[in-house]
């Protein structure tokens, strides 16, 4: 009788499990469940994400293979669905829970080069000062810039350079065309810093024409502490104006669960003539509740805008975040 080797897996400490493995504490990896109310709430939102987030990847695929006229869908499709609930505080006085959606079906077809993107929002239509301060922002206080759909024609320029083409239109009635055109370049300097460049141009029929450029650099710094900085300057046609933003900051892991990143910032124009037209300062602390989908967001903010004579505004955000499939970055 011939006997056959098995591959026994190796049963890994605590501590060695990937990060979204587990979402309790090394010692509790062998307690005894707990049953309440509590535990039979999260269960039920982790059975919905494993449901509808399968339903989101196999939509993605779908598509994929429909469009492309191939059997076979290709791999990296960045379709997700966010869902989430904010509420901010401003001087004590508590909002209600606001619901938050956005998504992309990102459709890479049979041809490599050639991609199908549908999102939420537009960021060309959004004032550079509210993209800088997203975070800050309920869904009531963004601006709404419609569904968009585009043909997107990926290309390279030299060996550096990546190139991309948008073809498409807002998703209205009337529909609005739109084309834009980007290009991005990252190299290393001495070793320790990382700088990436991006050159957007950009038409909308209703908008008219826009320029964006976006400089930025990072190095990790002790500590496990990474530092970052960018510099963005717009274009505002509808305003014949230059917006532009500068950012500083910084960016920890605490542990397996959270993340900080705090942040200042300063916003300025060009019109009546160059000027600062607010700052701002905020901490965002991000916790990972369950695996790598489900998060909780605290974000105490600081502005000072021109417009009300440089007065602070103090808010505070808290917002719970669900991420059905795709593979954005969530830290």
């Amino acid at each position: 009788m011939q006997v056959r080797d098995i591959a026994i897996p190796e049963v890994l400490a605590p501590e060695r499990l990937p990060i979204g493995f587990y979402t309790f504490e090394p010692d509790e990896f062998w307690a005894e469940p707990r049953d309440s109310w509590w535990m039979r709430f999260t269960d039920w939102v982790i059975r919905q994400e494993r449901e509808h987030g399968q339903t989101v990847q196999s939509f993605g695929a779908w598509a994929d293979r429909t469009l492309s006229g191939s059997s076979r869908a290709l791999p990296n499709n960045e379709s997700y669905l966010r869902l989430g609930f904010a509420a901010e505080s401003e001087y004590a006085n508590l909002a209600q829970f606001e619901p938050e959606l956005r998504f992309r079906l990102d459709v890479p077809t049979a041809e490599e080069k050639l991609r199908l993107v549908v999102e939420s929002e537009s960021e060309e239509l959004i004032p550079l000062a509210e993209r800088e301060r997203d975070r800050q922002l309920t869904e009531p206080d963004r601006t709404e810039t419609e569904t968009t759909g585009a043909l997107r024609f990926l290309t390279q320029v030299g060996d550096a350079i990546n190139l991309s083409t948008d073809i498409g239109g807002r998703l209205r009635l009337p529909p609005e065309m739109f084309w834009r055109m980007t290009a991005r370049k990252g190299w290393s300097v001495g070793g320790d810093w990382a700088v990436n460049l991006q050159q957007r141009l950009y038409y909308y029929h209703t908008e008219g024409w826009g320029a964006r450029t976006r400089l930025g650099s990072n190095r990790a710094l002790e500590n496990g502490w990474h530092y970052y900085n960018s510099s963005e300057l717009e274009w505002v046609h509808h305003d014949r104006k230059f917006v532009a933003a500068h950012i500083h900051s910084l960016r920890k892991r605490l542990n397996t669960r959270s993340v900080i990143t705090p942040r200042i910032g300063v916003l300025g124009e060009s019109q009546p003539s160059w000027r600062t037209t607010g700052f701002f300062a905020d901490i965002t602390w991000r916790y990972r509740m369950y695996e790598d989908w489900l998060f909780a967001e605290l974000v105490p903010a600081l502005d000072f805008p021109r417009e009300d004579g440089f007065g602070d505004k103090a808010s505070v955000i808290f917002r719970i975040e669900m991420y059905f499939s795709g593979t954005i970055d969530r830290d």
